[in-house]
């Protein structure tokens, strides 16, 4: 056992993993793996996903099955593993070589001093398991790998985790990238020691050209690739389960199934399955609390780096974004090198890769509340976003304008919003005003959950604003163009809206406070707005 050859971290870090509470038993990825490689002949795999969405729990998951560090049985003896028929066949039957490129010397400020770290410990370790080779411990890697090869027969399953991690640190120049770019290839590419390769990152692997270094890899990420994309995030029936240990386990559950959904939920896979951030469920529910737990690490600055180069291309964009809207674009392969980002559709690639958009029928989206509460907070907070800014910080005055049914005041603030020269705002359909809406009523994603389009009553309803005190006023938005708010209004009545604020019957009711109806129209002709706003049920009378 050494720090990188047949290391005993993985195992740890994984059976440490496998036996907590909110564990989601994902080890099916292991004999996809061993079948890509044997069946298929695909043996270098490069797996790309947003941070924090199991990546490198998945690699030490990989090298504690294949690695001869220690007997991984009492772990693996009871996951779903275990049932293959190949199970015996691979269960700590390889040499793996573990490598977590995140991991940096003290005070490391060279990439020269990065990769010796890597290459002299691997080296040292390769010394200490064969040391009768007489291989040079200062030489190169591949050379000392070839030699063990040539007299053993013995070869490698590399399980590499954070590959790109050097293109996100400040000491690597261009030309350290493109010289550990060299590295990989030099190691890795066409060797005949080399029996799998599983690499882990963000980013896809970098393409310069049709003979890059590393063409060998097959890429998986979660638009476009369909195969592994259950085995990282949390599927429908593994959050089921989750919950069910969290309803069993927990003393008094604060958290509901539907929530975990709002909250967390809106990946999308290539092939069509909606996931959960993991990092987020198992934060939540262990917490018996819900929060900002994968964005708390990234703050809104983060969203503001990709847009900043473009902001006047891409602000009429986050309006219909922020309105739960999807944006049309060309999802493009992002490759690590190119990291200036001007285009609308390089922007957007970029954004989906990170996890910050999802991607679905051509559109990106928000996925969830807790991405939009990061978009929200770009919104109201950059004064280079220009009038969505403005109008943005105007939110505050609208939901108090409603709220107390200020009809004069929220007129004013949509005839503010539609003054301004963004095209979004020409209000040809419910679409344009709903986005309009969204922005003026941002403020109130702090004190509400906003749904759109919620089933409700007879029909469908615009926007229902679902308080987040029991006690709190709650309303129902109805939107018309080249209509009247009285008839938003009397269609809220006729299809009975209220109804998605009752109970079931014999409970109590979900909410004490009023219950509002409110109408907003716009008329083409004219180009005026017309709000009203009336009381459909006050529970505290």
């Amino acid at each position: 056992m050494g720090r990188y050859l047949n290391s005993l971290v993985p195992f740890e870090t994984y059976r440490q993993i496998a036996g907590t509470r909110f564990f989601a038993d994902k080890t099916s990825l292991l004999m996809d793996v061993v079948h890509a490689a044997e069946t298929d002949g695909q043996k270098y795999l490069c797996i790309t996903r947003p941070r924090r969405f199991g990546k490198s729990v998945m690699a030490c998951m990989t090298a504690a099955f294949f690695g001869k560090a220690v007997d991984s049985s009492a772990v693996f003896d009871r996951l779903a593993v275990a049932e293959s028929q190949d199970y015996r066949k691979h269960l700590n039957r390889h040499n793996v070589i573990f490598i977590d490129f995140s991991r940096v010397p003290r005070d490391c400020s060279s990439y020269v001093q990065y990769i010796s770290r890597v290459q002299d410990g691997i080296n040292q370790d390769l010394e200490h398991v064969y040391p009768d080779m007489g291989m040079d411990v200062s030489g190169t890697l591949w050379d000392n790998f070839l030699m063990i090869f040539e007299r053993t027969q013995e070869r490698f399953v590399f399980v590499i985790d954070e590959w790109d991690a050097v293109f996100h640190m400040d000491f690597i120049s261009r030309e350290n990238q493109l010289a550990y770019l060299a590295f990989l290839k030099n190691l890795l590419k066409d060797q005949v020691y080399v029996e799998l390769c599983y690499m882990t990152g963000v980013l896809p692997v970098a393409k310069y050209s049709s003979g890059s270094e590393l063409n060998m890899f097959v890429e998986y990420d979660m638009t476009v690739m369909e195969r592994f994309s259950s085995s990282f995030g949390f599927v429908e029936e593994e959050t089921d389960r989750l919950f069910e240990i969290y309803l069993k386990t927990t003393k008094k559950p604060k958290i509901t199934r539907e929530d975990l959904r709002i909250w967390y939920d809106g990946y999308d896979t290539a092939s069509g399955e909606r996931l959960y951030n993991p990092r987020s469920v198992v934060c939540a529910l262990a917490n018996n609390q819900l929060a900002d737990y994968w964005t708390s690490s990234g703050p809104y600055d983060e969203i503001f780096y990709y847009v900043k180069n473009n902001i006047e291309d891409i602000r009429d964009d986050l309006v219909l974004l922020a309105a739960g809207e999807g944006v049309e674009t060309e999802i493009h392969s992002y490759a690590a090198a190119a990291m200036e980002l001007n285009t609308k559709d390089e922007i957007y690639s970029a954004m989906v890769i990170y996890g910050l958009l999802t991607y679905r029928n051509g559109a990106v989206f928000i996925p969830n509340k807790e991405l939009m509460g990061r978009f929200k907070e770009l919104l109201m907070n950059k004064e280079s976003m220009g009038y969505v800014y403005r109008l943005a910080n105007e939110s505050k005055k609208m939901l108090a304008a409603t709220l107390c049914a200020d009809t004069q005041t929220m007129a004013e603030i949509l005839e503010s919003a539609h003054n301004t020269e963004s095209p979004v705002l020409s209000y040809n359909s419910e679409i344009e005003l709903s986005a309009v809406v969204n922005l003026v009523y941002l403020a109130a994603r702090d004190r509400y959950r906003v749904e759109r389009e919620d089933k409700a009553g007879k029909g469908y309803v615009d926007f229902i604003f679902y308080p987040e005190r029991k006690n709190a006023d709650a309303f129902i938005l109805e939107l018309k163009v080249d209509s009247t708010p009285e008839k938003a209004v009397r269609q809220i009545k006729d299809k009975n809206y209220v109804l998605r604020f009752q109970g079931k019957i014999g409970e109590k009711p979900k909410y004490t406070g009023r219950i509002l109806a409110v109408g907003i129209s716009y008329s083409t002709k004219t180009k005026e707005h017309s709000c009203r706003v009336e009381v459909l049920q006050d529970s505290s009378v």
